[in-house]
């Protein structure tokens, strides 16, 4: 059974088979029948009642043969899992779609359904099928839903069969389950003008070197509607075919996501807490750069960076922005703390390279760690930081707003070195805080005069 439709069998057999199976296969009721048979039967032996006799024998003999006929009973069912969707945004509904087909010659008894879901999905969904003709189907549905990210296990499917007194009831599984991914959640971002853009065809400052030099001379197969005067003769005599050579690409801004993971940069567990608010920004973020055109890379505290197409890790054209966002969104929804307690790591993998646009979420910075992510900014066309105070986010929504003295400290530090840093408060929007960053980008480079400030 998969989440494919391909039907797997699950026959009504034993595995172990013998006694020992059947009679543990007995319900409380079955097991009530039993003792009560051999307490009469005893009863009756004593005091010589052979009406007696023959009630403790059916009380007894009932439920063994129950057992006994649904132990040896043989069928063969076929069944098939289907989510819709695979990867929900935490706090959405995804239903799982049932199919169960009699794939025997007979027509099975009554069955009931439980498919295994983890406790945070909802509770075990349970059906009860009445008989399933030869070659006949039934199709069920149940809705799962979760408020954390992650990814979560369904199944394996259970089919327990019970005889019509409810005396005996036997449990078979199939051996497969299916995945369904919740990933976080993410807001639709207004467009705003940033700094480090540069699209166009290789004049910008922030052109990618991996499609500079080279490209030009490189030739491909002609295609028709290819100028003539395009054609790379000595490849052409080379490889026997005509070769063109290939038309220059057009380069794509550059975008790193850098989000702290740090377990000593935050406060607080669940889905409200500043962790969470932090990967559900980044995911906006990169999903919103992606659907620009941006060449997104998705970037940890501890260095790591989801796999791209390019060499850097960075998501190009052609892997496709439903691609590239799957990918990421995938690496979010299981993203969990390190247990580092620098930026370093990430420092490193940023120095010296060409990263465009770098936008941060960051929690607690102490004195050291706001110096590092300081120094970033040098190595970036423009950098936005939002930076999680969890002095601010711990506090009541009834309380003065505003970051905390360390936490104003630490965004003056980033501001003198050229970030556009933003605090961010309980309970806010990633959708407001986006525009609040660009009202602050737009302040810190036009002063009165009404000139560009760089």
């Amino acid at each position: 059974m998969d989440a494919g439709g391909t039907a797997g069998g699950a026959e009504g057999r034993g595995e172990g088979g013998g006694v020992r199976t059947a009679l543990a296969g007995l319900t409380t009721r079955g097991r009530s029948f039993l003792a009560a048979g051999i307490a009469a039967a005893a009863c009756a032996y004593v005091l010589g009642q052979s009406d007696l006799l023959r009630v403790g024998l059916l009380l007894g003999v009932l439920p063994l043969v129950c057992a006994a006929v649904l132990h040896r009973t043989r069928y063969r069912v076929a069944g098939s899992r289907r989510l819709s969707p695979e990867r929900v945004p935490a706090g959405s509904e995804a239903r799982v779609h049932l199919r169960v087909d009699n794939v025997s010659r007979l027509p099975t008894g009554l069955l009931m359904l439980q498919d295994r879901v983890p406790y945070v999905l909802g509770p075990r969904p349970r059906f009860v099928l009445d008989r399933v003709e030869q070659g006949g189907r039934r199709e069920v549905s149940y809705r799962v839903r979760s408020d954390l990210r992650g990814r979560y296990p369904l199944g394996p499917l259970q089919l327990r069969l019970t005889d019509p007194f409810g005396l005996c009831e036997l449990t078979r599984s199939f051996s497969t389950y299916d995945t369904l991914t919740v990933v976080p959640r993410v807001e639709a971002l207004p467009p705003v003008r940033l700094s480090g853009e540069a699209k166009g065809y290789g004049e910008g400052r922030q052109r990618s070197l991996a499609l500079a030099g080279d490209d030009d001379v490189i030739p491909r197969g002609y295609r028709y509607g290819d100028d003539l005067r395009r054609v790379h003769w000595r490849s052409t005599a080379r490889y026997g075919e005509l070769m063109v050579r290939r038309e220059e690409q057009p380069q794509r801004a550059r975008c790193t996501v850098l989000l702290d993971t740090r377990v000593v940069a935050f406060e607080g567990a669940g889905p409200d807490s500043a962790f969470e608010w932090a990967v559900s920004g980044a995911a906006s973020v990169l999903v919103h750069m992606l659907e620009r055109g941006f060449s997104v890379r998705l970037l940890t505290d501890a260095g790591d960076s989801v796999p791209g197409e390019g060499a850097d890790g960075f998501a190009g054209a052609s892997q496709g922005t439903a691609d590239a966002a799957g990918l990421m969104l995938d690496t979010l929804a299981v993203i969990d703390h390190s247990d580092g307690t620098s930026l370093s790591s990430a420092y490193d993998t940023l120095r010296g390279g060409n990263e465009g646009l770098l936008v941060a979420f960051f929690g607690d910075l102490d004195e050291e760690q706001a110096t590092i992510a300081a120094k970033m900014r040098q190595r970036s066309g423009g950098a936005l930081a939002f930076v999680l105070d969890s002095e601010t986010w711990s506090r009541e929504p009834s309380d003065v707003p505003g970051p905390s003295g360390e936490c104003g400290e630490r965004l003056r530090m980033l501001r003198e070195s050229g970030w556009t840093a933003v605090a961010v408060p309980r309970g806010v929007a990633v959708e407001e805080m986006w525009r609040t960053a660009d009202q602050e980008r737009t302040t810190l480079t036009t002063p009165a005069g009404g000139r560009a400030r760089r």
